[in-house]
């Protein structure tokens, strides 16, 4: 199986070579695509110069620019369509995730009835979250759960690796971090199976640039009731 792993990067020059150092590390077979949501602190520039970067004569990483920024769902997007792979993986591009834990989660797909793997930050001790932010997303994963008969412990999960014949039937439409309860509800929507595998978490400090905020948890709440009543 290959892997596609999208990286959605909005100002963020100071953690991005890192992460896709990281990423080209990984001992699976994978393509990288990164897409630069209209950045303005260099981040864009960088990446100017990574693309011209081969291997054995090909780009070593697909890089995609927008030209004004459309938000994570939308840069995940223009990336879903880009991508060759059998799974998509999602991957911030802010160093909160550990991508080493990548490979456990495609342990999942191993059973073939499994169509989507959501890495949980809340299967295991996480004690450095803050609080607003760890209860807000209890909080919508709650009220995704009560509305849409889910079991999901962690709807707000960066880590979502789905199958891509899959991830392209949900037919994505949110472009901010909405999204994230779209996919969710969806893929109960259309019964495909979801696991949950516990993973680290290592959020950076509100000063370091933290994107999500309350007026995204309002968003997220107006998703998750409009799916109760539309498909």
């Amino acid at each position: 199986m290959k892997l596609s792993i999208i990286v959605p990067v909005y100002n963020e020059i100071k953690t991005i070579k890192e992460v896709l150092e990281k990423l080209s590390g990984l001992p699976v077979d994978k393509e990288i695509i990164v897409v630069d949501d209209g950045s303005k602190d260099g981040t864009r520039e960088m990446l100017k110069n990574r693309k011209l970067e081969k291997v054995n004569g090909e780009p070593s990483i697909k890089i995609l620019f927008h030209e004004k920024n459309q938000g994570k769902g939308g840069a995940i997007q223009t990336g879903l369509k880009n991508a060759a792979g059998d799974i998509v993986c999602i991957q911030d591009a802010d160093s909160e995730y550990d991508s080493n834990e990548i490979p456990v989660l495609l342990k999942g797909f191993d059973d073939p009835e499994v169509s989507a793997v959501f890495g949980s930050r809340f299967l295991q001790a996480n004690p450095n979250i803050y609080k607003r932010f760890l209860l807000g997303n209890k909080f919508l994963t709650g009220l995704t759960n009560l509305i849409h008969g889910t079991k999901y412990t962690d709807t707000y999960t960066c880590y979502k690796l789905i199958k891509k014949d899959v991830f392209n039937k949900l037919g994505i439409i949110s472009t901010g971090f909405e999204m994230e309860a779209e996919i969710s509800i969806k893929l109960k929507k259309l019964n495909f199976k979801v696991v949950e595998i516990p993973i680290s978490y290592r959020p950076r400090k509100l000063e370091e640039g933290k994107k999500i905020g309350w007026k995204d948890a309002v968003k997220g709440v107006l998703t998750i009731l409009k799916y109760k009543f539309t498909n």
